[in-house]
């Protein structure tokens, strides 16, 4: 075709991209586009906090991510158009006013994500145009994975199994879309209708978008390609200990590469292809976790496709039938939960984590919502929804996954009964209690066997660390052991749901 325009999203970088291979390879020109949608930016906002006052980390990535997008489309020839608005208006329109023959994207799986590329097709049928969407940011989507009777796995175990018997028997499953020569088009102003100048407009700024800038404090991780590249070259350094070292959150062992991987910063088939690699020569047992926690992200990505009830209801109907904690004492306790002050110290610690750095190391997000649900009783999609505005890699798809595992409501989730301790957790994965300090310097003076539990240790113990529970320490909101009965009978209604 003569034209085409090339949408990026969640896939923010300049190689192994489907989309902007298969328009170079189809196309004699093409124009490259990025929308800081509105029906997103909207969302974003704190309800009631001022206009100019919002920081918001995950914007501030995008943001410096698109700018070294546009750097590197300037190196090639071409250029980014910047558009700030609805991307299901825009779209269409920018397509009609460069004339092209097709929009290519990749492909995004969240329903709503869904509904607005139908829209965004249907309206370029109608002017005469065509739309193409692609895979990349999986390795297996929707139907590629499937159980012998073509219906979707809900157990991970063999879908795990089917996956990897899928990979290495596809020799096509994971190497790079190559490298094409590049004919992207610069926007000069000869290329748009008199009356749409404003489509040539640059980069705005957090603060033109109605967001405050973020301090390099509040964003602790690189930014874009480079800043990808550069976290997955240190990973690869330690992936040979992965699975012995990765549930201590005290220790530098896990990639933090999920932030790069929700926006397309890195390539999915690089991670996917360095593991197998890895396996195949031998490395330990470190590239076979790392792998499987890959696999993961494609199965939850699966059953969002399948089953997107699960936006908002139990994959399991009969767990919606549970009666969660509600009222006055809920809500207090709910922003206990929210602010780090349960009382319980990795529970805080970890919250404190998120709140600050926006980062949640993943034993923690099993601990942290085994707390909320089964201690403080409260419904998990409150816990998946603060989750959702703090996180830095939030997910629809596996953010939902994982809160719905620790309500036992989810796919192949963790037994109802099964109740995570927060004290035991916190003296098995933080033995010394080097990430409870970090985060919650008030205990820092504590020893090694009172610092998991401070309301057991005596007055001179903690006068003599300095911490005044109640004053700058909170006492136990709640007694785990009463709450653990109390969640049992909570889930009576569904104990024939046991498998």
């Amino acid at each position: 075709m003569d034209a085409a325009l090339v949408w990026f999203r969640r896939d923010l970088r300049d190689f192994d991209h489907a989309a902007l291979h298969h328009a170079l390879r189809q196309s004699r020109r093409v124009y490259a586009v990025f929308v800081f949608d509105t029906d997103i930016l909207d969302a974003l906002r704190t309800e009631g906090a001022p206009h100019d006052n919002i920081a918001d980390r995950r914007l501030a990535f995008i943001h410096a991510a698109v700018l070294e997008l546009a750097a590197a489309l300037r190196e090639m020839g071409g250029a980014l158009i910047v558009r700030t608005g609805r991307a299901v208006d825009l779209i269409p329109q920018l397509a009609k006013a460069l004339g092209v023959d097709a929009v290519f994207a990749n492909h995004d799986y969240e329903p709503q994500a869904v509904a607005r590329d139908a829209q965004v097709a249907q309206q370029l049928q109608q002017n005469g145009q065509r739309w193409f969407s692609f895979k990349d940011q999986v390795i297996y989507e929707k139907d590629e994975v499937l159980t012998q009777a073509d219906r979707p796995f809900t157990v991970f175990t063999p879908y795990k199994r089917a996956w990897l018997k899928k990979l290495f028997a596809d020799e096509n499953a994971t190497p790079p879309f190559p490298a094409l020569q590049p004919h992207l088009i610069e926007p000069y102003r000869k290329h748009f209708s008199t009356a749409t100048p404003d489509l040539l407009a640059g980069i705005p700024t957090l603060e033109q978008m109605g967001f405050a800038p973020i301090a390099p404090s509040m964003l602790p991780f690189a930014a874009g390609m480079s800043g990808g590249e550069n976290m997955t070259q240190t990973f690869w350094r330690r992936l040979s200990k992965y699975d012995s070292s990765r549930d201590f959150p005290a220790q530098d062992a896990t990639s933090h590469l999920s932030v790069h991987l929700r926006f397309g910063t890195v390539s999915i088939r690089t991670l996917v292809r360095h593991a197998v690699d890895a396996l195949r020569l031998g490395e330990g047992q470190g590239a076979a976790v790392w792998l499987a926690e890959l696999i993961w992200r494609d199965f939850y990505f699966q059953i969002l496709h399948y089953f997107p009830h699960v936006v908002d209801q139990a994959f399991k109907p009969a767990f919606d039938k549970i009666e969660w904690e509600e009222g006055g004492e809920a809500l207090v306790n709910f922003d206990c939960w929210c602010q780090g002050h349960t009382g319980f110290p990795l529970v805080d610690a970890a919250m404190m984590q998120l709140n600050t750095t926006g980062f949640m190391h993943n034993r923690l997000r099993m601990v942290t919502a085994s707390f909320l649900i089964k201690d403080l009783g409260i419904d998990w999609r409150w816990g998946e929804q603060y989750f959702a505005r703090q996180l830095n890699d939030f997910d629809l798809a596996a953010n939902n996954g994982g809160w719905q595992w620790a309500a036992s409501s989810g796919c192949d989730a963790q037994p109802y009964f099964r109740i995570f301790n927060p004290v035991t957790q916190s003296q098995k994965f933080d033995p010394e209690g080097a990430f409870i300090k970090r985060y919650l310097p008030q205990l820092r003076k504590l020893d090694n066997k009172h610092i998991h539990a401070p309301w057991l240790a005596s007055e001179p113990v903690l006068e003599k660390a300095g911490v005044s529970l109640g004053e700058n320490y909170p006492y136990p909101i709640i007694e785990h052991d009463v709450a653990r009965k109390q969640t049992l009978a909570r889930y009576a209604v569904v104990k024939s749901g046991r498998s």
